[in-house]
């Protein structure tokens, strides 16, 4: 006898709504779910275990009466129009965000273990700012521990050259910097940069930023330093970076205001922009002479006193167009790139290491640590320690 399971039509919507699917693969991966929606059929439990893995929903919620009220698990500052995400829960809040964020914790979780374990200090900078702090006295504190000048900057020939050597500095400072477009590997989950920019994991012994790694360069460098700068606050925080995020969330607006004077100091960007003639012509030249977005040379000419906040959101959204066009036109299907080179970026390659030599000394199982790298083969295992210089 089929033992088939009755779940409320409401868990469906729910999981379809996180799932964040869109419709066409949605009805070819779930051929039966509009007859489940209607009760005319009910899954069998293997059927409903199918589709809770392929939603990428737990499939314990489908017992619940009604859709859990989901909340993302630290501060979320992130806005809808002007209003705040975080002041209410709510039942559409992503899976792919969740488990981001998830498989970050769990890394942090591990590496904070292994740190106390061996008698690792704490890092001296967690929490050393508070939002009164002066921009400009926060903003060194970041340098000198990061290194990062204007002739550390003037060396860099790329967007790309700049988030590494950021990537680099921030975890040779000891904190763990992950990068990733996607969700584990599956380049069918691919993360919405309207969704998040990133977030920060803060503690002592195991600070994490995530970058969105769907974004483009120019915007990963700035969200890092921006997520950089909640470590110093101290503070865990979920990040859209959106003006009215800013503009409306005092601790959105102070680590705003820190990341653009770390990336481009008002008093070198006040040398060499011009005062008088067209912003929007200066907007490329800056925006490569700094190696930032065109859109945080906007923020910082409006910070500057030559344009007004409307006039900002008015540029801001004719240069957001034009970068989605020019997206839209030029992006090519990607290569993938190479897996040892994108693998520890993806997880953080100070995390891998250790979590690679703390596994071949035996102090931590290979079960455990193919989970937490996301990895399926011993070879790819192998490879990632010899990339690494721990094997």
């Amino acid at each position: 006898m089929v033992v088939r399971v009755d779940v409320a039509p409401e868990l469906f919507e729910w999981a379809r709504a996180r799932s964040g699917i869109d419709d066409e693969t949605w009805e070819r991966r779930f051929p039966k779910y509009e007859s489940w929606l209607v009760r005319e059929t009910r899954p069998t439990l293997k059927q409903l275990e199918e589709f809770a893995r392929k939603s990428y929903a737990p499939v314990g919620f489908f017992f619940l009466p009604e859709p859990p009220m989901e909340k993302v698990p630290i501060p979320d500052f992130r806005t809808i129009g002007d209003q705040p995400v975080g002041e209410s829960g709510s039942v559409g809040v992503a899976a792919d965000l969740l488990d981001t964020i998830y498989v970050c914790q769990a890394r942090q979780e591990w590496y904070r273990d292994s740190q106390l374990m061996n008698g690792e200090p704490p890092l001296e900078f967690v929490g050393t700012a508070d939002i009164d702090t002066p921009v400009l006295e926060a903003t060194e504190r970041m340098r000198t521990v990061l290194d990062w000048t204007s002739n550390t900057r003037s060396r860099l020939r790329s967007w790309a050259d700049a988030l590494t050597a950021l990537r680099e500095n921030a975890e040779a400072a000891g904190v763990l910097v992950m990068i990733s477009g996607k969700v584990g590997d599956n380049t069918h989950r691919i993360l919405d940069p309207e969704e998040f920019r990133g977030f920060a994991l803060v503690d002592e012994y195991a600070s994490v930023v995530f970058v969105n790694g769907a974004d483009s360069k120019a915007a990963q460098v700035f969200t890092l330093a921006h997520e950089l700068a909640h470590i110093w606050l101290g503070e865990s925080a979920l990040s859209d970076l959106e003006p009215e995020s800013t503009r409306s969330i005092e601790t959105e607006r102070w680590c705003n205001q820190v990341a653009a004077e770390f990336l481009v100091p008002m008093e070198e960007f006040r040398a060499v922009m011009r005062t008088s003639g067209d912003v929007r012509a200066q907007l490329q030249p800056l925006a490569e002479y700094f190696r930032v977005s065109t859109q945080v040379i906007l923020g910082r000419f409006r910070e500057a006193g030559v344009l007004s906040w409307s006039q900002y959101m008015d540029e801001l959204e004719i240069e957001r167009n034009r970068i989605a066009r020019y997206l839209e036109e030029n992006t090519k299907e990607s290569k993938g790139g190479d897996y040892y080179n994108s693998k520890p970026v993806q997880v953080s390659k100070r995390f891998a290491r250790q979590l690679i030599a703390s596994t071949l000394e035996g102090r931590t199982t290979y079960t455990d640590a193919f989970r937490l790298l996301n990895v399926k083969k011993s070879k790819n295992f192998d490879g990632l320690g010899q990339k690494l210089g721990v094997v």
